[in-house]
Order: C-alpha cells, then sequence, then structure tokens
C-alpha cells in the first residue's frame, strides 16, 4: 500500500509540476522527495498523536541514514550518479544544516511545539526558494529538461486525471502507515525490542521503499537528478515537516531518548557531513562510494542489533569503530575533499 500509494502520488504530482515549469532536479527535490516521504510523514504524525514519540523520531532518523547509505548505495552500483552543482552549493549545506538544527532542538530532551513550528516554516521557506531557483530557466528549457529526465509520455493526461492519482495516492498511503504503525508496535511488544529501534530498524526502512523504488528506477533510466535529488529533499522534508508536524500533534512533544541524542542523531549529522566531499569529488557518486556506503549501514544494523540485544561483544565492537572505523573514515573523507580541490583548481 505504502508502495502503489506514493507511486500514484508521485506521478500525479510530478506532471501537474511541470506545467508551472519546474526543473527536473527541484521536481527531485521538492514534488518527488515530498511524495516519497509521505510514508514518514503519515508514520510518525500518527504515532506522535497516539502518544508512541519514540517511534516518529526513530523513524525519520532512520529514514535518514537509510536513504544515503542504502538508497544512494544501491544506486551508485548500478550507475555512478552525477551530482549537480546546486546539491552541492545549496541543498546538501542545507541538509547539513537542518540536520544540526534537529540536534540543538534536542538537547533538552524534548521537540517541542514551538520547536515544530521553527521546524515546518522551514520547508515553507526552502520550498519558496528552490521554487525561485527554478523559475529562472526558462520554460523551453525547463521542457527540454523535463522530457530528457521523465520523457514526453509522463506529461499525458489531464488535470483531473493527475488529481485523482495524487487522492488515491494519499489514501492508501495512510492506510498503508497505520497498518506499519500497528505491526511495528506489536513486534515490539513481542520481541521485548524498543520502540525506538522498531522506528530506526524496520519501519525506517519500511516506510523509505518509495524512495528505493524511486531512486533505483530513475538510475536505471539515466535519470540521475530524480534519483540524487529525491534522497537529498527527502531528508530535508522528513526533519523540516515530517518532525515539525509530528511535534505539533503530539500532546506533550517529542521527548527524545539518550540513546537518539547521542548516537542516532549525531549517526545521522555524520552522514549528511560526509555526503558534501562524496559529491564533491568529481561532482559524482562512484560505484565505490555506493559500497561503502551499504557497507556502513550494515555496520550500522549491527551496532543497533548488539544494542537491542545487549550482546557480549558490543563493547568491542564499539571500541572498533570509535578508534579504527571513524579515523580511517574522517582521513579518506579529508582526502577525497584535498584531491577534489585540486582536480578543480586544475581545471579551472
Amino acid at each position: 500500500m505504502l508502495v502503489a500509494g506514493a507511486e500514484f502520488l508521485v506521478r500525479g504530482a510530478s506532471r501537474l509540476a511541470t506545467a508551472i515549469g519546474i526543473s527536473p532536479l527541484v521536481v527531485g527535490l521538492t514534488v518527488v522527495a515530498f511524495g516519497t516521504s509521505t510514508p514518514e510523514l503519515s508514520v510518525s504524525v500518527m504515532s506522535a498523536y497516539a502518544g508512541q514519540a519514540d517511534l516518529a523520531l526513530g523513524n525519520v532518523v532512520g529514514s535518514n541514514i537509510f536513504n544515503v547509505l542504502v538508497i544512494l548505495g544501491l544506486a551508485a552500483l548500478i550507475v555512478p550518479l552525477v551530482v549537480a552543482q546546486q546539491l552541492i552549493r545549496f541543498d546538501v549545506p542545507v541538509m547539513i544544516g537542518v540536520s544540526l538544527l534537529l540536534m540543538l532542538l534536542s538537547l533538552d530532551g524534548n521537540i517541542g511545539r514551538l520547536d515544530g513550528i521553527l521546524l515546518f516554516s522551514g520547508v515553507v521557506v526552502y520550498t519558496i526558494i528552490l521554487i525561485r531557483l527554478s523559475r529562472r530557466e526558462s520554460n523551453l528549457e525547463v521542457k527540454a529538461e523535463y522530457e530528457q529526465e521523465f520523457g514526453a509520455k509522463e506529461q499525458a493526461g489531464g488535470s483531473w486525471k493527475n488529481i485523482g492519482l495524487m487522492v488515491a495516492g494519499l489514501a492508501a498511503l495512510m492506510l498503508g502507515s497505520k497498518w506499519l504503525v500497528d505491526s511495528a508496535v506489536t513486534i515490539a511488544q513481542s520481541f521485548g525490542v524498543s520502540e525506538l529501534v522498531i522506528g530506526l530498524t524496520i519501519v525506517a526502512a519500511g516506510t523509505s521503499m518509495p524512495e528505493v523504488a524511486t531512486s533505483v528506477v530513475a538510475a536505471l533510466r539515466g535519470e540521475r537528478d530524480i534519483a540524487v535529488g529525491n534522497v537529498v529533499g527527502s531528508n530535508i522534508f522528513n526533519i523540516l515537516c515530517v518532525l515539525g508536524l509530528a511535534s505539533i500533534v503530539a500532546p506533550a512533544g517529542i521527548n527524545v531518548s539518550n540513546a537518539a541524542l547521542h548516537f542516532d542523531i549525531p549517526v545521522m549529522i555524520a552522514i549528511a557531513v560526509a555526503c558534501l566531499p562524496v559529491f564533491f569529488a568529481g561532482n559524482q557518486i562512484t560505484r565505490a562510494n555506493g559500497a561503502a556506503f551499504l557497507a556502513y549501514y550494515g555496520a550500522y544494523l549491527v551496532y543497533l542489533i548488539f544494542t537491542a540485544t545487549e550482546h557480549e561483544a558490543l563493547g568491542t565492537y564499539q571500541a572498533a569503530l570509535m578508534y579504527f572505523v571513524l579515523p580511517i573514515t574522517a582521513l579518506t573523507l579529508f582526502f577525497i575533499t584535498v584531491m577534489g580541490f585540486k582536480a578543480k583548481t586544475a581545471a579551472g
């Protein structure tokens, strides 16, 4: 229901968006990204309203980690992804900024209604800026780029048909998200696993399936602006809109656990920051980058499992991550950044 609903929503919304002259990259960052993030929105808002705030926060943070490491990893393995300059100069810094903002708002242990209003206001401002950036292009340029990305056939169909697809998609997403939340809570209770871990893994992966399908299909078709823009836009939308609305409707706001504050949110920030040098180097995400992203997600999942089960190897695993994996990763990213600067200086 989630995947089919997102497909209907994105197909109808993307066709309508082209009528007002929005470029494929901006379509990926807004219409496609926001549409495929609707499951996260539905799940998080409904769970927050029901008092399951850990699930709402875990879903967003886990989805953002999953989006970069798994979705971009899979898409880059299929074909190296070209990264547009706008993403490097504007959208990725915005993703880093809103991730840091989430950490700042979480320091007191609660994301309240005022915090939610601030976050939601951010997504409105971000969308307006993107539309203005897109409007700088002429309509003919937008149409030509859109047809190259999507194909002219995607513009077929009247407005009422596309609106109908959007409404049907939203209805399917709402029903699917309800089933997902109910099932996730049942699993958590049955196995004694915390709601935060369930949200970070099962719910996060489940609600990210539309992003997986969209970015992988986009990579297969050579629609690289959509593949990368979808992930970056979804991560921004998840923090600003999803958590913003969830904290507004939550009766007592969203409580932030120590695990989320000291591990999961910092991991999300680190991944967002790591995107900048990776994207900057050669303006592409290579197959090697994709494989590394997937390997890091595997390491993250192992940590979650060890923590949830209180495995005896947890201490050793933590030490290996802290004193071996993280330093090597930092050095690698520094090296990639320096090489990227040298390559661009030589080319310029």
